[in-house]
């Protein structure tokens, strides 16, 4: 299992469009990836799932990343949160 977490720079938060792109991500991978908030988990293949969180900018998630190829899916994800949010 990895585990990481981010603080929301995205001025709007975690929405739509960098929504999107975090679900098709996290489908290039076997792995499960799970993206939490407080007492929140959302699964970051489902897109309403994780608008679910409404993680606003300031906010702290968690992202867990477990299975065959959780090294480079933390990693990837890692990266596009850095980029995207």
């Amino acid at each position: 299992m990895k585990k990481f977490s981010y603080t929301i720079k995205d001025p709007e938060g975690i929405h739509a469009r960098p929504a999107g792109l975090l679900v098709k991500q996290a489908a290039q991978y076997t792995s499960s990836v799970k993206i939490g908030k407080g007492n929140n988990l959302a699964d970051a293949g489902r897109i309403f799932s994780v608008m679910g969180l409404a993680a606003k900018q300031g906010e702290t998630v968690t992202v867990v990343v477990e299975g065959p190829d959780e090294e480079q899916a933390a990693e990837q994800i890692r990266k596009f949160f850095e980029q995207n949010l």
